[in-house]
């Protein structure tokens, strides 16, 4: 394990020690102050004499500090970052702290001094504070130093630290080394910038473009494919499939097959010009390759089934598919472990699918002198209700209608229930929820005092009213929804990804009843299901083994 890098500025624990020995603060500015930088020192989870005494450096993961994840109210986490901004400003101008860090030597600022490119000066003037602080003159500069400073500034600050930055560093510093007779000339080495994509779609052959054309507009038909009757794709998907086609066309021209040679789409689909696209994708993946490149095996493979290519080619190409295949993972994406994580920690979605009830408590205080905006409020707060007890996708939740998808089959003192035929779901299974009678009460509060108020005069049975007698936009609500959550609790929660949540709790409980999570999801088929959610199988058996340990030990100290 690499060793941490040494701080070269001063940092908590320096200021703690000069604010409690000053003579310019009074008792409770020093107690105020000290008890903050601990305090923030704390929630950062890093020692102290680790963390910056730079407002500068810490304002950023300070600023991503969520009372609801520190269990504090949101005035006493202002109280703590405004005492503790306070703090080191005083700190800065009383003790001659740098406000960029580290201040430069005179060799280094008469080098600053000499740049007249301000985006040069400020893409090397970290570096130079760092060689300041390390006593390295200009002319000790080489790759090794440079490489030495981004992991440096990658442990911490916040600050970007990849290939890009390596390379604008790199490059500027060679620019002053041409442009300046006193700067050192010694040449960095710049990374190589990312290879062309290849050559304009209007440069190939007419042949395939025409091919290509009218393989997507097929893709907006009702069509046929193996026996199976396939609905019309939605314009995304027809923008992505045909990027993914012109990609994969460029790489085939760079990986040296002749633009003249690819005149259709079966030229494109030729075995031999797939396997070289794929090594392409593949070493460009590294070791592993990603679900994109495992996915443009199948594709690829579809598609040359569906112009009828010829035995012979399907069964390379199928080759070519299973040797993919075999590298493809199930589970979550790394994203979504992190949300089943959180969600999964004591009293987080708890607070969640709390939000509903504190929302609505929101609505109608401001419903009287605010009445659109308690009525977002309120659409806010039913929306995350559903979305708990009813994990539907984002173009259900914002297609819902009265009296079609949310209905009262026991009359109108009844629950409610939400319910989607196959057709209007994605993957053609049909969905049906029932509410129980807090989730109704608050579902016909929302429709009877705030709904109106965002109908503007119109007679939509949307649920989810929008402009033009339209249902509400979906990027809009999903911001919407997304954001509310992350206000109130911390956690960052997509409307899909309370899929990914209700499927982690249910199982939580419920470990290997995989059927119930197939039918509350409305997959198709279980081993969609099982695929995603196994691996929760194992943080369950490790919780449980750790409460097994933990009461054996608790038995051991009885003994």
């Amino acid at each position: 394990m690499p060793e941490q890098s040494k701080l070269l500025e001063p940092s908590f624990t320096s200021a703690i020690t000069a604010i409690e020995q000053a003579t310019d603060l009074t008792k409770e500015v020093k107690r105020h102050w000290a008890c903050s930088l601990r305090q923030i020192g704390k929630w950062l989870d890093r020692p102290l004499v680790m963390i910056p005494a730079r407002w500068t450096s810490i304002r950023g993961p300070v600023s991503q500090l969520h009372h609801a994840r520190v269990g504090v109210t949101a005035k006493t986490v202002a109280n703590h970052k405004a005492n503790v901004a306070a703090a080191l400003r005083w700190f800065s101008k009383e003790h001659n702290v740098s406000p960029r860090g580290v201040p430069l030597s005179d060799e280094w600022a008469a080098l600053r001094d000499g740049i007249h490119d301000r985006g040069r000066r400020a893409r090397l003037y970290g570096l130079m504070r760092y060689c300041s602080g390390n006593a390295l003159p200009p002319e000790a500069i080489d790759d090794a130093i440079l490489a030495a400073y981004l992991r440096y500034r990658t442990e911490t600050t916040a600050l970007a630290s990849n290939t890009m930055v390596h390379r604008s560093m790199a490059r500027s510093w060679n620019a002053c080394a041409d442009e300046n007779p006193n700067w050192p000339k010694r040449r960095l080495m710049e990374p190589p910038v990312k290879a062309s994509e290849g050559p304009a779609w209007e440069d190939f052959p007419e042949g395939l473009r025409r091919d290509l054309d009218a393989y997507v507009a097929g893709l907006d038909k009702m069509r046929k494919v193996n026996g199976k009757h396939h609905r019309p794709c939605s314009p995304r998907t027809l923008q992505t499939r045909r990027a993914e086609l012109v990609a994969v066309a460029r790489m085939a021209v760079r990986q040296g097959v002749p633009i003249s040679s690819l005149q259709s789409l079966a030229d494109l689909l030729d075995p031999d010009v797939v396997e070289r696209v794929i090594n392409a994708y593949w070493d460009k993946n590294g070791k592993e390759p990603k679900v994109f490149t495992i996915d443009l095996g199948w594709k690829l493979l579809s598609l040359a089934r569906q112009i009828g290519l010829c035995p012979e080619a399907i069964e390379r190409l199928d080759e070519i598919r299973v040797s993919l295949e075999e590298h493809r993972h199930g589970g979550l994406t790394g994203k979504n472990l992190k949300l089943i994580r959180q969600v999964l920690s004591d009293g987080i979605w708890s607070e969640v699918v709390s939000l509903p009830d504190a929302l609505m408590r929101q609505a109608r205080a401001d419903l009287a002198h605010a009445p659109i905006k308690a009525a977002v409020t309120a659409q806010i707060a039913a929306a995350i209700a559903i979305l708990s007890f009813a994990p539907i996708r984002l173009a259900n939740l914002v297609s819902i209608e009265l009296d079609k998808n949310l209905i009262k089959p026991g009359g109108p003192v009844s629950p409610y229930w939400l319910t989607f035929p196959h057709y209007d779901v994605k993957n053609r299974v049909d969905l049906n929820f029932a509410f129980d009678g807090a989730m109704t009460k608050l579902i016909d509060e929302y429709i009877h005092d705030f709904r109106p108020s965002l109908l503007r005069q119109s007679n939509v049975s949307w649920l989810f009213p929008g402009v033009a007698g339209a249902p509400k936009t979906a990027n809009m609500f999903s911001t919407q929804i997304t954001e509310r959550i992350q206000k109130a609790t911390g956690l960052r929660l997509t409307v899909h990804q309370f899929r990914h949540a209700c499927a982690a709790i249910y199982l939580k409980h419920r470990p290997g009843e995989y059927e119930v999570v197939r039918r509350l999801l409305g997959h198709r088929n279980i081993q969609t299901t099982i695929n995603f959610y196994c691996g929760l199988e194992t943080t369950q058996a490790s919780e449980t083994f750790g409460q097994i340990i933990r009461e054996r030990i608790g038995f051991d100290a009885l003994a």
